[in-house]
């Protein structure tokens, strides 16, 4: 089966409106194609509202070292509350909501999956495993590719002004780098071919000859989640520098103006952050499998190891210089710790890592300790509240070896 002409040829569907679905949904259309855009009824009164007449709007600066850039407002081809609606005949079914909500996603999209179809859950966040769990259950035999990428294409946020959510979306970068892979691994090659036919993706496709950017193949899906750096970044920062954040407009700042990145982070924090990195690199070759390779430096950095994916592998903004990550309107974040950075990278990042730890044989000392302050932080076990665990993604009962062979040839253990 062609894949990667369906891929080419046929409308993408994105499922979710928030600050992926958004972006990805204009670009996509901005670039020429024919787009769909779904969002659950839940939420689509809300997120939704609108669209079809105003279009969506992308601005920002979309920072990165091509100066690779997509400007203009979007009128989409389909924006929906129907799920079947949006993917019926869809050729890339581009899954962009929280890793919160696959779940319920996946019970509706899997009985609408049609042969042909490229999945890509941005990121995937364990999402992979989870879709390929629940389509073995429900004895789906759709022939699709499904797999994930380990960050989304943008830093980028949706325009909330006076508590109302607008359809203005500010893109800050756009990522040149993009790390990915496919369950079973066999699919990995047709699987970035397929993303090669996704417009967000294109400046990786347009550096790909460079050394800085271009596609890399995850070895695993497990690789891919693992090298999600969001956890890294965002849990520590956020609960080592929760003091800055509280107290940022005490001392005349305003709301809108803080960074994670401009002021929650330091040297003593990045420090953490790279102990974080070497457990996590430490669980991934239990496992026998491996994560994207970092240059340990850039932790020590305003940018962080976010900053060489979309300007190259020598970018690095000292601590002791002044770095704006977004600008107002928009603000970056976090304002609390009520949010994803916490209630999602804590539950599901930090824990399954913690979780596969134990399952294989490598402590996680530093990864736990986020978990246990997260949950003194919050007043409350984030982990019991999301239930996400091994056994949730299908592979709890699974050995080193029945663990690769899943994930490498798609062949299942009970």
């Amino acid at each position: 089966m062609d894949y990667v002409k369906i891929a080419k040829e046929k409308p993408i569907a994105i499922l979710g409106a928030g600050g992926v679905g958004k972006p990805c949904a204009a670009d996509s259309k901005l670039a020429g194609r024919e787009v769909r855009l779904w969002d659950d009824p839940q939420f689509a009164p809300k997120t939704l509202k609108y669209v079809d007449k105003s279009g969506i709007r992308i601005g920002g600066p979309q920072t990165n070292l091509l100066m690779f850039d997509r400007h203009g407002t979007a009128f989409l081809d389909i924006v929906t509350d129907d799920l079947a609606k949006a993917v019926k005949g869809a050729g890339l079914v581009i899954v962009a909501t929280v890793a919160l909500g696959h779940e319920k996603l996946f019970k509706q999209l899997i009985p609408l999956l049609e042969d042909g179809q490229s999945v890509h859950i941005i990121p995937d966040n364990y999402g992979t495993l989870l879709l390929r769990k629940m389509m073995r259950k429900a004895n789906c035999t759709a022939k699709v590719i499904v797999g994930g990428w380990g960050t989304s294409p943008y830093g980028a946020r949706v325009l909330v002004k006076g508590g109302v959510l607008t359809n203005d979306v500010n893109i800050g970068d756009r990522v040149c780098l993009m790390r990915g892979a496919a369950l079973p691994a066999t699919d990995t090659d047709t699987f970035v071919e397929c993303a090669k036919q996704f417009p967000p993706f294109d400046p990786v496709t347009f550096s790909d000859n460079g050394d800085d950017f271009g596609w890399q193949k995850g070895d695993t899906i497990l690789d891919v989640s693992l090298s999600n750096v969001n956890p890294v970044i965002h849990v520590p920062g956020a609960i080592l520098g929760a003091a800055v954040m509280q107290n940022y407009t005490l001392f005349g700042g305003k709301r809108q103006n803080y960074s994670l990145y401009a002021h929650g982070l330091s040297p003593t924090i990045a420090q953490v952050q790279v102990d974080f990195w070497k457990e996590t690199n430490e669980v991934a070759t239990a496992i026998g499998t491996t994560i994207a390779q970092v240059n340990l430096d850039h932790f020590f950095a305003r940018s962080s190891i976010y900053g060489p994916e979309y300007m190259g592998k020598d970018y690095k903004v000292p601590f002791d210089e002044d770095y704006r990550y977004r600008q107002e309107p928009y603000g970056d974040g976090p304002f609390n710790l009520e949010t994803r950075y916490i209630t999602e990278d804590v539950p599901i990042g930090c824990y399954l890592i913690s979780e596969l730890g134990k399952r294989f044989g490598s402590p996680t000392p530093i990864v736990d300790s986020m978990i246990t302050l997260a949950n003194s932080m919050l007043q409350r076990d984030l982990v019991k509240q999301v239930g996400y665990s091994l056994d949730y993604l299908g592979i709890g009962h699974m050995d080193k070896n029945a663990l690769n062979k899943w994930m490498r040839e798609g062949v299942y253990t009970k």
